[in-house]
């Protein structure tokens, strides 16, 4: 075993499980180990404690007239049920098929790690950086990132930089090198029906007042028209159209076509927005989606119930230029309107993140660019991701630059799922990506 792969094992076997208070020491013992390698490479590392799990800070000797590179990860991870459905223990990394099996692997720890040992081997062959680093490491991100936005501001000197690289995202197939340079928002809530004071006899009482449960499931199909079109009032007034360009691009983008959607996902049929592939649909295009939905008996055979409240969860994922604040009211509005006679509603609103863009062919976006070239030996795809990253846009609005996200992960790397797993090419190709990418952010 290679002295980076013994690095990463050595990481992978905290279970810093954030969102599980019981792995509250385990979270912390592993922001120590990474204090204890940072500082033994020969950077000054330093612990800063929040409300909860504490935030990693690592400088290199910055220098002046350098530009200053920030490269953010986060060393907490998923829980792991369910745990028999893993085919080798979640935090005893296994390697098979030239794959690296734990949790984390891929999200985030062999990502971040990648670039630690990047830095780590230009120190040892050059003595010194072509850049001004920073790194910023924190324990939170499953769980919503709650402390750091505060950091942000409250330490907005010492991480001031030039621009932020974040490997945390995906590439769209193997050996294909990836630059993701938008990301969609999200805005979350929970919505309940109360119907009568407690469950009643559906014989006795059904059809004398209204079901909440009949009514969660009108609810929730007012949100879509039969086409797959949000039919939310002003939904799309905002959104940002798609570009010639990247249709062209992502058209011929290996590994994201219809029939491989089809394939990976195991769905009987695509469906979604007409006009539009599911690439489109899932990168630039905004969705509301139903996360759950519960109420009345859950379990084997009947009882002959009527409820006396339903639920549902519902995410709205949004492109530029909306705004979460505005699409949560445009949600509230039609929830109201079309809430079913008889029932009482309650709206309960979750966490958001404003959607992100940036121009992959700014100067900073080439050298992102380059590097990924050199890296993999292949030009580059550009692409917006499906996914969320909301403190992506806190360190624009916070540090007033933008982020670099140079992903490594698969689409069947199993992140947050059993049987996570990260290839040990893209391990080392991170570590030579991290190398190059600050020789091409330099100048």
């Amino acid at each position: 075993m290679t002295p980076e792969l013994k690095d990463l094992f050595d990481f992978l076997r905290f279970p810093s499980v954030s969102t599980d208070s019981r792995h509250a020491d385990d979270v912390r013992a592993c922001a120590g180990w990474l204090i204890e390698k940072l500082n033994g490479m020969g950077l000054q590392a330093t612990l800063h404690e929040t409300a909860k799990h504490p935030i990693v800070v690592a400088k290199s000797n910055h220098l002046p007239g350098r530009r200053t590179v920030l490269i953010y990860g986060h060393y907490d991870v998923q829980p792991v049920d369910p745990l028999h459905l893993w085919t080798t223990p979640p935090f005893e990394p296994d390697i098979r098929d030239g794959k690296i099996w734990a949790r984390g692997s891929a999200d985030n720890k062999g990502q971040m790690l990648a670039h630690v040992l990047g830095v780590e081997k230009t120190l040892r062959e050059k003595g010194e950086l072509p850049v001004n680093l920073t790194f910023l490491f924190e324990g939170e991100e499953e769980i919503g990132s709650p402390n750091l936005l505060p950091f942000l501001r409250e330490n907005a000197e010492l991480l001031k930089c030039d621009v932020i690289a974040i490997s945390d995202t995906g590439m769209v197939g193997p050996g294909v090198p990836t630059f993701t340079y938008g990301l969609r928002g999200i805005s979350c809530c929970e919505v309940t029906l109360h119907g009568p004071k407690g469950d009643l006899h559906s014989g006795l009482f059904g059809g004398a007042v209204a079901n909440p449960a009949a009514g969660i499931a009108r609810l929730i199909s007012s949100l879509h028209e039969p086409n797959g079109r949000v039919a939310i009032d002003g939904f799309y007034e905002d959104v940002r159209p798609l570009e010639a360009w990247e249709h062209e691009m992502w058209a011929k983008i290996p590994g994201v076509t219809d029939a491989q959607f089809l394939h990976f996902t195991g769905s009987p049929a695509l469906y979604g927005e007409p006009g539009y592939s599911s690439a489109e649909r899932t990168w630039a295009r905004p969705t509301a989606e139903v996360n759950g939905i519960g109420g009345g008996y859950q379990g084997e055979g009947s009882k002959t119930v009527l409820p006396a409240e339903a639920f549902a969860k519902l995410s709205f994922r949004l492109v530029p230029d909306q705004e979460p604040a505005d699409i949560m009211e445009k949600v509230r509005q039609h929830l109201e309107w079309n809430c079913p006679p008889g029932l009482t509603m309650e709206i309960s609103v979750g966490h958001d993140g404003k959607p992100y863009a940036t121009d992959p062919n700014s100067s900073f976006g080439q050298a992102a660019q380059n590097a990924l070239r050199k890296a993999f030996g292949s030009d580059p795809v550009l692409i917006r991701e499906g996914g969320s990253i909301p403190i992506v846009q806190s360190f624009r609005s916070v540090l007033g630059v933008d982020t670099l996200l140079l992903g490594l992960a698969l689409a069947d790397s199993q992140v947050h799922a059993p049987d996570e797993n990260f290839p040990i090419e893209n391990f080392e190709a991170g570590i030579r990506l991290s190398q190059l990418l600050l020789e091409e952010l330099a100048g």
